[in-house]
């Protein structure tokens, strides 16, 4: 026990000492961004831009060859001459700020005990001084959805922006969603270091079931008054009068069209698969549904010996086409760390049928909208948030992503991180020789 008692505090003050840097100063001065390749997140681009705000929100928006600006319209300007200006991109399905350290138990908080959990809120959990979160913020990675794991029903969502001193400071919308892990209709034998052959889920019905049980019990109890308050009940009131998302985490054909028919049966008004794998088989029904998908991880293999090699780099491009509206996600192994390389999830997208605006979009625009801030980010537009980057070359590709500023409701955060105070440590030391 003394021992544990030592680690503990050697961890603990590891994570103090380390702190992430202070996070900005709310705007107090009206920024100019000249000259720049403006990519507006929405489809169009402006060669030749002029971007303007203050106050935290976008103000100008527009071709810089075609206006003229007042003297002293701006109280500071950025010539971005040969540069690209792009609004932040969002990061769904997240754990970002959840977990530090997977090793450290003390320091994972993604997950709660039992099965039925609607009424997890991720948020209070969410470490806002995570160093992970200051390691993806310099790929333009700026807003993510913070989402629990596990069980049945994982539990409520938040969407936060990624310059905060606490999670009150970081929430842009809060519990805007709830998510069910889909009972898959396989399983696989063996362990992950001989993993087995495939076979039937015999117990798929019965978790359906319970499943079925739970959401009609939970709908019961919202529309019919009761003498007896129980929070767990209450918590999943939003899915049924549509001031939440249904958030249902699923890949496989038939998971899809039983949880698509699931949500109808029980009521729910807003639906998202998260996942998708196999969405491209089942595009017809989410199109007909108006039901969008946060696409499962593109850096990935086909999940079926028959499948095309190249299936999940094409299947945003697939589902477009099908006239699904499209977000990447990117859960699975060692997720947070693997955040940064949201961007080049587009990018692959792109270099695989998407145009390279299309492919933007599903990182900015396409995201905001399934998630339902669309009203306040993903896009360059007056009005919304000054959440927005310069980069030095294409966003999309991992040897041209280098940001030069970025700025979250039009705070001018640092992209500094540990890994670039190692780089000048290390170029100190070997330079003094």
């Amino acid at each position: 026990m003394r021992n544990i008692f030592i680690l503990l505090v050697i961890f603990s003050l590891t994570i103090n000492t380390n702190a992430q840097q202070i996070p900005a100063n709310k705007q107090t001065q009206s920024i100019l961004i000249l000259n720049a390749t403006a990519h507006l997140g929405n489809g169009k681009v402006i060669e030749n831009s002029a971007i303007g705000f203050k106050d935290g929100k976008i103000t100008l928006v527009a071709d810089a060859r075609l206006i003229k600006l007042a003297n002293g319209a701006f109280d500071s300007t950025i010539d971005a001459t040969g540069k690209h200006i792009y609004p932040g991109f969002i990061m769904p399905n997240s754990s970002l700020g959840l977990v530090e350290i997977d090793a450290v138990k003390a320091s994972d908080d993604e997950g709660e005990i039992g099965e039925m959990n609607p009424h997890v809120r991720s948020i209070i959990a969410y470490t806002a001084d995570s160093k992970v979160i200051e390691a993806v913020r310099p790929n333009g990675i700026l807003m993510a959805q913070i989402t629990p794991r596990g069980g049945k029903i994982s539990g409520t969502s938040s969407i936060v922006q990624l310059d905060a001193w606490h999670w009150q400071d970081a929430v842009i919308k809060e519990n805007d969603g709830i998510h069910i892990n889909f009972p898959s209709t396989i399983t696989r034998t063996g362990w992950w270091a001989e993993p087995g052959g495939l076979e039937a889920n015999k117990q798929y019905q019965k978790q359906v079931d319970e499943l079925s049980s739970f959401f009609a019990n939970a709908n019961a109890y919202t529309t019919t008054p009761s003498n007896e308050r129980n929070l767990i009940l209450e918590s999943m009131k939003g899915i049924f009068n549509g001031t939440q998302t249904l958030f249902i985490h699923a890949n496989e054909e038939k998971q899809i069209i039983d949880a698509v028919n699931f949500s109808k049966a029980n009521g729910v008004k807003k639906i998202v698969i998260v996942g998708g794998f196999e969405a491209y088989k089942t595009a017809d029904l989410l199109q007909k549904n108006n039901i969008s998908v946060l696409l499962k991880r593109v850096h990935n293999m086909p999940q079926s010996d028959d499948q095309d090699v190249n299936l999940p780099y094409k299947m945003a491009k697939i589902l477009i086409d099908k006239g699904i509206l499209v977000g990447l996600e990117n859960s699975g192994d060692m997720e947070r760390m693997q955040t940064r390389n949201l961007p080049f999830l587009a990018g692959t997208c792109a270099a695989f049928g998407l145009d390279k605006e299309q492919a933007l979009q599903l990182i900015t625009s396409n995201t905001a909208k399934i998630l339902g801030i669309d009203s306040q980010c993903g896009t360059l537009e007056q009005g919304k948030d000054a959440t927005l980057f310069i980069s030095e070359g294409d966003a999309l590709d991992m040897r041209t992503n280098k940001l030069t500023h970025a700025f979250i409701q039009g705070r001018a955060i640092s992209l500094e991180t540990h890994q670039t105070k190692l780089n000048t440590k290390y170029k100190e030391k070997y330079n003094q020789k």
